[in-house]
């Protein structure tokens, strides 16, 4: 089939946004051209605004390079739709300076929908509300960080983070080499390694304060087993076990079950009528305040200073 010039400009762009590099002659044959015309349709897109870049030789060709403005994107009906909902869910909720962005986004391509997609995205009907509210990150921290990721330079920041009772904070300045920022459910955090400890660490997002200019550039780790992702995942695991409780709670292991996470906690039974949890959290108080949500008489089992923390609880709600 023949496209008139209009539409083969679009086929062209399509074809050059779908992957990194394209020969000359796939794109003629792909378009049904000659390797001249796509030459010169490619010299078209320049003149749009699209910065196609080009390689001579045997293995040249073309492919879209960054440009100093963003071009318009041609997006596919499931892309679009993908890029929708993801405006509306909660992954901009997180970071705060990006909401009227986001809407504006949105807006924007709504207006430019096919009615076809615009449908499918109105049968998609999305009100946010997080189950555990975290605390959000500034967009302007998260860029700074992603941008020393992505150019390899040492990041400095001032950092907080809570003390081994979780009352206070503490603050410290840390010098790493950034590798990745990973997301997990709410929260955001940045995998890299620390060079005054020799070691990966794992720091969030929302604590740090990146102070610049960035240092100097470096040569990249192997990242730790199983990636970034998997690894930042085995640091947050810690985080919220360093304290460990059982409870007899006197409710059947059917009722309970369903309560207990596996990330936080194990439940065995114990009898007809009970069952026995085991809890991980970050402290002893911190568990003995989170009994309450199984709202059922339940048993201390150990440690013996959880069952003194739960008696200094109930003295201080009998005293108020």
């Amino acid at each position: 089939m023949v496209l008139d010039a209009s539409a083969r400009l679009l086929a062209l762009l399509s074809l050059l946004q779908a992957r990194p590099e394209w020969s000359a002659a796939e794109l003629a044959a792909r378009l049904e051209i000659t390797p001249r015309t796509v030459r010169r349709d490619v010299d078209k897109l320049r003149t749009l605004g699209y910065p196609v870049a080009a390689t001579r030789g045997v293995g040249g060709g073309y492919r879209l390079s960054q440009g100093a403005q963003m071009p318009p994107l041609l997006l596919d009906d499931d892309e679009a739709l993908a890029v929708a909902v993801a405006l509306q869910s909660e992954a901009t909720a997180t970071v705060t300076g990006l909401g009227e962005a986001a809407a504006s986004a949105l807006a924007k391509l709504r207006q430019v929908m096919p009615t076809r997609i615009r449908h499918r995205l109105g049968t998609v009907d999305i009100e946010v509300q997080a189950t555990a509210p975290g605390p959000a990150v500034n967009a302007d921290v998260l860029r700074a960080v992603a941008q020393a990721c992505r150019a390899r330079e040492r990041l400095r920041f001032d950092y907080v983070r809570r003390s081994a009772d979780g009352d206070a904070e503490v603050p410290m300045r840390r010098d790493t080499e950034p590798h990745q920022v990973v997301r997990l459910g709410s929260r955001w955090y940045l995998l890299g390694f620390d060079v005054e400890r020799g070691d990966w660490r794992t720091y969030r997002i929302d604590r740090m304060a990146p102070v610049v200019p960035t240092g100097p550039r470096f040569i990249p780790r192997p990242v730790p087993d199983g990636g970034a992702a998997a690894h930042v995942q085995r640091s947050v695991d810690r985080v919220y076990r360093q304290a460990a409780a059982r409870i007899e709670i006197l409710a059947p292991l059917a009722e309970i079950a369903p309560i207990v996470q596996e990330r936080w906690g194990a439940v065995e039974s114990g009898g007809p009528d009970s069952c026995v949890v085991t809890v991980w959290s970050v402290s002893v108080p911190q568990i003995a305040h989170w009994l309450t949500r199984f709202d059922r008489p339940f048993r201390v089992l150990e440690p013996e200073e959880l069952r003194a923390e739960c008696h200094a609880i109930g003295r201080r709600y009998l005293d108020a």
